[in-house]
């Protein structure tokens, strides 16, 4: 009788993350869409200026954009080698007593929360960043990659680290007995068959820089201008939504605005996790 009611329920558990996504989507597309009836998709979606308070106001997105890519691709240039270095360690070279202390602490740092983060960047290394480069002003972009690749660490390195695991022994010792040292089996046997699994675990921190809002916010300087280089102040998407939302009137055009903005942000993320499940699949 259980077994019967349970097997009843679970299909119906699953089901309520769908229902969830398509209520998160139906939100976004009913208070999102109306911008466009007065402001161009063409000009949101590629204008150079965000000006919400003008009159009239422009509501291009591209700085908020280009913010956020580069935010992004140096949160993973910051995570990817940390990551990937720290799932090796664990891995293929820790003592097994070492790997109990050592996996769950890099694991740990992904339940820190961001405005700790936030916080750490803006005491600790965005004065150390102004004084090293010589900037007028430590919270930059070059800041907010820092801080996110740090918080991307332990997404790369958990799943990197379970993708190396997951290769059969049988082909470090195919390695061995031909020749190779540990560094020779580690770089040419295991890292190249379980490449998927790193790929999988670069796309999903993308996912988790790209989509974080409270370490940008603070971090990154809130300048919703065309970024010309990576030290200098920034507003990515998320940081704007968060910043302008509570001073947005409900159902005016800066409303629908910031609410298109979170569309394109949900787009993003789902395509990172649907290519993300198909380079898994691969």
């Amino acid at each position: 009788m259980k077994k019967n009611l349970i097997e009843k329920l679970l299909p119906i558990f699953a089901s309520m993350a769908w229902a969830f996504l398509l209520g998160i989507l139906i939100i976004l597309f009913t208070e999102g869409v109306p911008i466009f009836k007065d402001y161009s998709p063409i000009k949101f979606l590629f204008g150079a200026h965000w000006y919400p308070v003008h009159d009239p106001p422009e509501f291009g997105i591209l700085p908020l954009f280009l913010a956020s890519l580069i935010i992004t691709i140096g949160a993973i240039i910051v995570a990817l080698p940390l990551g990937l270095g720290c799932a090796i360690y664990v891995s293929e070279i820790a003592h097994p007593r070492v790997r109990e202390v050592v996996k769950p602490f890099i694991e740990m740092l992904a339940g820190i929360p961001s405005v700790v983060y936030g916080f750490f960047g803006m005491i600790l290394l965005a004065p150390i960043l102004q004084k090293l480069l010589h900037l007028p002003i430590g919270l930059t972009g070059g800041t907010a990659s820092i801080i996110l690749g740090i918080m991307a660490l332990p997404t790369v390195a958990s799943i990197a680290e379970d993708s190396l695991a997951s290769i059969p022994k049988h082909l470090r010792v195919a390695s061995y007995a031909l020749g190779a040292n540990k560094w020779e089996t580690i770089t040419r046997t295991v890292i190249p068959a379980a490449k998927s699994g790193i790929l999988t675990a670069v796309i999903l921190g993308v996912g988790r820089a790209i989509g974080e809002t409270m370490t940008v916010l603070m971090v990154a300087g809130g300048s919703a201008v065309i970024p010309k280089r990576l030290f200098i102040p920034m507003r990515p998407m998320t940081a704007t939504i968060a910043a302008e939302m509570g001073e947005a009137p409900m159902g005016g055009s800066h409303y629908h605005a910031l609410f298109a903005i979170g569309l394109i942000l949900f787009f993003i993320t789902l395509g990172l996790s649907l290519l993300a499940e198909w380079i898994k699949e691969k």
